[in-house]
């Protein structure tokens, strides 16, 4: 089987970009979303380019199931953790007490996303490198 790391990796920017073009137009939930998306998706490809099969949107327990070689810090299984916090309530109106999803995001959330899911590319990046 051929080794597809270097496209979940090329998905993983995209979904970043993604991310940053929501968050300047003031979509905070699925800049939040996409966010998460990117960190995934960039882990996966490091568990991929090490050969490993890797299962799962928990973001923290991904980056926690890595080879010893490439174990992340602590800060940055910090980082996943808060990522996954955006997984579901950003989609669904029932995940939050009241209120649709993107009145529950704003800036700060948008900002924290993006700098966490950039930590994580950057780390991704260069383990694979």
């Amino acid at each position: 089987m051929a080794n597809r790391a270097g496209d979940w990796f090329m998905q993983a920017e995209h979904d970043l970009e993604h991310a940053t073009a929501a968050a300047e137009s003031k979509r905070f939930d699925w800049a939040c979303f996409a966010a998460h998306q990117a960190a995934e998706k960039a882990v996966k490809a490091l568990h991929l380019h090490h050969g490993q099969e890797a299962w799962g949107h928990v973001v923290a327990k991904l980056l926690a199931e890595l080879p010893e070689s490439v174990r992340p810090s602590d800060r940055l299984l910090d980082a996943g953790r808060v990522l996954d916090t955006f997984y579901i309530p950003t989609r669904y109106p029932d995940s939050h007490s009241e209120g649709p999803p993107f009145r529950h995001y704003g800036s700060y959330q948008g900002e924290e996303a993006l700098r966490h899911a950039g930590d994580i590319l950057s780390f991704v990046r260069q383990a694979m490198a």
